[in-house]
């Protein structure tokens, strides 16, 4: 089956390690199933695979991709949940089980004709989606919704920064957290994302570390070293920042002094359990809200949008169709 992989590492110029081209077709174990994928969404994640992060050279050559929506077995339509894990194990929470990973990490992933996935991954796509939008969900929109209606704890009208409007994970949360009746403020280098912002939902935008007109209840944090000090320094006195990523870096200043003198909350998140993935769908549905897609390309094209990705020149996701 034609599919898009990761042959070799190259931490300086990750598209060097990416092939496209003829892999076997997967065959599912006991408890697994095969889906035909109809549409997959790209993620940060499957540039940092092709760095050589969270995967050993042993594994390779590894499919890429995390997200998808197919049909099953069994001829039903579906979305694929991408956190491999066992609830039990992470007590009720499969993103908190020890062993978890994510498909492309153990597993081969969603940039194929089919993919292969534990009967329970598997979430009812809803009609009113299409495999595209429905495709967006289980990594970037599913990290959002976890992080504004689980993590941050805020009730509608609170005001929500979110850093680095563009991105899948950021454009979630700005359409999310309108939707859900927050105060959302958004921060972008460039006029145009912040112009797409405001289309989006939010009530304001700003350029990276900006003067706000006043605190805000939470920061959604994903850039990490670039905007850290700006995230502190944006939050009201018992604010948090709901961390779930730090493309910019790991290590910014910690400013301990400011997180305990204000009793500042940093918590972090990681994408969200299947529960979470079914409510995300529903929520889209009776909202009538929709993942903002930057291009569709098929699959054959797959080089084209990780360099769209690579250079950070993108509003919202990339969908490729097998």
């Amino acid at each position: 089956m034609f599919a898009v992989y990761a042959a070799r590492f190259d931490a300086d110029n990750p598209l060097n390690g990416l092939e496209l081209g003829e892999r076997p077709e997967p065959e599912a174990p006991e408890g697994w199933t095969t889906v035909t994928v109809k549409a997959a969404s790209l993620n940060h994640h499957d540039l940092w695979t092709l760095r050589g992060v969270g995967i050993r050279q042993e594994q390779l050559p590894m499919i890429l991709g995390c997200d998808a929506a197919g049909v099953d077995a069994d001829g039903n339509e579906v979305i694929v949940h991408s956190v491999i894990g066992d609830p039990d194990a992470g007590g009720g929470d499969e993103t908190l089980d020890p062993r978890r990973s994510l498909l492309s990490e153990r597993h081969q992933g969603t940039f194929a004709e089919q993919v292969i996935v534990p009967r329970r991954n598997l979430v009812p796509k809803p009609k009113e989606l299409s495999f595209e939008e429905a495709a967006c969900l289980p990594t970037a929109w599913l990290t959002a919704y976890r992080m504004l209606f689980d993590k941050a704890e805020l009730q509608p009208g609170a005001t929500v920064l979110v850093q680095g409007a563009g991105g899948g994970v950021a454009t979630a949360l700005i359409a999310l957290g309108a939707a859900a009746g927050y105060r959302v403020w958004a921060t972008s280098r460039s006029e145009a994302k912040r112009k797409r912002a405001l289309e989006l939902g939010a009530e304001a935008v700003f350029e990276p570390g900006a003067r706000l007109p006043e605190r805000v209840d939470a920061v959604m944090e994903t850039v990490g070293q670039a905007t850290w000090s700006h995230s502190l320094k944006s939050l009201r006195p018992g604010g948090r920042i709901v961390v779930s990523g730090a493309t910019t870096g790991q290590l910014p200043p910690a400013e301990l002094n400011r997180v305990f003198f204000l009793q500042l909350s940093v918590v972090g998140s990681t994408m969200g359990t299947r529960d979470q993935l079914v409510r995300l769908s529903r929520f889209l549905v009776t909202s009538g809200l929709r993942p903002p897609i930057d291009r569709t390309l098929p699959l054959a094209r797959a080089r084209e949008g990780f360099a769209v990705m690579a250079e950070g020149d993108l509003f919202g996701k990339i969908v490729f169709t097998p």
